[in-house]
């Protein structure tokens, strides 16, 4: 078979002008492209705001999985797991503007409908963002002070420069700086009231909505890099270190996280899982190889070479259970505890 692998996935966030009557307030301070870094990415997950939909009647924060009651266990359960999934696959943040670019030019859809077109005409070298951003083609956003407050706009990461709009739209535009605009580009021109109210807008969403995993206790169930980013979130700094500061960066290093003591722990938990799970086939077995009255079925099914196997991978397991460990390096293991 031909393989096709996925080499990038590009998540579209809906953007929104102010609507000042209806109480909604503006939420379009994203460019057309954006890349954030997996720390400020995933501040926005947790918080998952997002603008007013013409589908929808409102806007705001839908919070970690507030759709429904997927399970029964803390959002913070499926928070560490999402966070290690990113982190352990060395997942790419880049994410595109719908709805709205700045409170003035209105998208819909059609920069998410655009971006394969232009992704699929990159090399692969040409999507890195360590690559891009030596180039000059991403530029960071940058904290600034209006009005003798700080404006965190750091926390939108990088955006699109003129030069990655020639080089890249190019490939499927005539002229594509008529298509995207020095204000498109930088909402900020369009207005800089709206521009930092969308971004205080974020911030403030983000420490509601971490604030209340301090209030129900479960902040300590997460894993350190989380528990660094609710911290942030919430207080604007972990253990008095802003979000840029080398020592919280390095919470998110790959190499670091394999050699970290937490998540060992979560591949023995993963271990003690399929001990667990091992023994209750063999118990389950045995109990089926009890009953007289199926043997034949027992032997149809072969249930007795069944708990041979089973009964050598549970040894297996436990004489070695370094090399189980050492097999599922690089994957979610578990949650302690459960």
């Amino acid at each position: 078979p031909v393989l096709n692998p996925v080499h990038a996935v590009l998540p579209g966030r809906r953007n929104n002008p102010p609507d000042r009557e209806a109480g909604i307030r503006p939420l379009a301070v994203y460019g057309p492209i954006h890349y954030q870094a997996l720390p400020e990415l995933f501040m926005d997950f947790i918080a998952s705001l997002t603008g007013r939909s013409p589908s929808t009647t409102g806007a705001g924060s839908e919070g970690a999985l507030t759709k429904g009651p997927f399970n029964a266990l803390p959002p913070v359960i499926d928070l560490n797991a999402a966070l290690l999934s990113y982190l352990l696959s060395g997942y790419e943040g880049f994410s595109t503007a719908a709805g709205y670019i700045g409170p003035k030019y209105r998208v819909d859809h059609d920069i998410s409908l655009l971006v394969p077109e232009v992704w699929s005409r990159m090399f692969l070298d040409e999507r890195k963002p360590e690559w891009l951003i030596s180039k000059g083609y991403l530029e960071a956003v940058e904290d600034f002070e209006h009005e003798g407050r700080l404006v965190r706009a750091s926390r939108l990461g990088y955006r699109i420069t003129e030069s990655f709009v020639q080089r890249f739209f190019g490939r499927v535009f005539n002229d594509p700086a008529t298509v995207f605009t020095p204000e498109m580009l930088r909402p900020e021109l369009q207005g800089l009231e709206d521009y930092i109210d969308g971004v205080n807008n974020i911030v403030e969403t983000q420490e509601r909505v971490a604030r209340q995993y301090f209030e129900d206790g479960t902040i300590d169930l997460a894993i350190p890099p989380l528990r660094a980013l609710l911290h942030l979130m919430a207080e604007g700094h972990w253990e008095g270190k802003a979000v840029s500061d080398p020592a919280v960066r390095v919470l998110f290093d790959r190499e670091l996280v394999l050699k970290s003591d937490w998540y060992r722990a979560r591949l023995e938990a993963k271990l003690a899982i399929k001990k667990d799970c091992l023994s209750m086939h063999v118990a389950s077995l045995e109990s089926f190889l009890e009953k007289k009255n199926y043997a034949s079925e027992a032997e149809r099914m072969q249930v007795s070479e069944r708990l041979e196997t089973t009964r050598e991978k549970l040894r297996v397991l436990e004489e070695d259970p370094e090399a189980y460990l050492f097999s599922i390096r690089g994957t979610l293991g578990a949650q302690p505890g459960l």
